[in-house]
Formats: C-alpha cells, sequence, structure tokens
C-alpha cells in the first residue's frame, strides 16, 4: 500500500514570527503546526467549526515534540507538511515537518485528541471522522 501524499501547507515567515536577529522564534513553529493541523482538517472536509456545530467535539493537542534541525529566517517561503502517523479511539498521531526548498527545518511529533466540547473528555472519534482518517493511511 503507498502512503497517502502529505497535506501541503505553505507559508512565508514575517516579522512578527522572528526575534530580533530575524530568525524565526521557536514558539512560531507551533503557530504554523497550528495552522497548518487546521487546514488539514479542512481539506478533509471537517472544518473545526463542523466538528464543533456538527458533532461537537474538539482536538486537542495531547503531546507535542518538537526538532528543530536549521533556522528559518525573515522572508523564507516554507512548507509545513502534514501526515497521518496513526489513529486510536480518541487519538490521532500526526508528524509535521517544516521544510525551506525541500530541506526540513524542524521536525514535529502531534498527539491530538479528540474531546467532547461540553464535558472537556475525551470521547471516541466520530465514525464519519474515522472513515477520512481511515482514507489518508
Amino acid at each position: 500500500m503507498l502512503e497517502a501524499a502529505p497535506h501541503r501547507f505553505p507559508l512565508r515567515v514575517y516579522f512578527e514570527d522572528t526575534d530580533a536577529g530575524g530568525v524565526v522564534y521557536h514558539a512560531a513553529y507551533l503557530r504554523f503546526a497550528e495552522r497548518a493541523r487546521t487546514e488539514w482538517l479542512r481539506a478533509l472536509g471537517v472544518p473545526h467549526s463542523q466538528l464543533i456545530a456538527c458533532e461537537g467535539v474538539i482536538f486537542v493537542v495531547k503531546r507535542l515534540s518538537i526538532e528543530y534541525l536549521r533556522p528559518a529566517r525573515l522572508d523564507e517561503s516554507l512548507v509545513v507538511e502534514t501526515r497521518l502517523a496513526g489513529m486510536g479511539g480518541a487519538s490521532v498521531r500526526l508528524v509535521q515537518e517544516v521544510r525551506r526548498d525541500g530541506e526540513r527545518v524542524a521536525l514535529l511529533e502531534v498527539r491530538l485528541a479528540c474531546v467532547r466540547l461540553a464535558t472537556g473528555r475525551p470521547e471516541a472519534m466520530p465514525e464519519s471522522l474515522r472513515g477520512l482518517l481511515r482514507a489518508q493511511s
């Protein structure tokens, strides 16, 4: 079986993303990855607003690790590639790579938990969502 192509989210580094030296500040990578995950879900046909309105659930970050490999700088074009790495009953594992011209700049491993918005408690993902995610593997 072939691995599904990653979702690609292009972005540009703005002044607000950098430190005084023009290097991307470490926390900016978290914003880049969050935006990419949001657009990954939207590309699957499940924007956050639909998850909330129709299913009453949201994804929250349960665990995240990040490895900084090379500095990114002001005005550079980056791409965040998001891949499904695994799925549990109420969780999803993603690998996100921040790339510049094909070169890996940062690597993030993220575990998301599906949570019932009304209670804040973990809950099994709706079957419709599980089907969309299965199609990604």
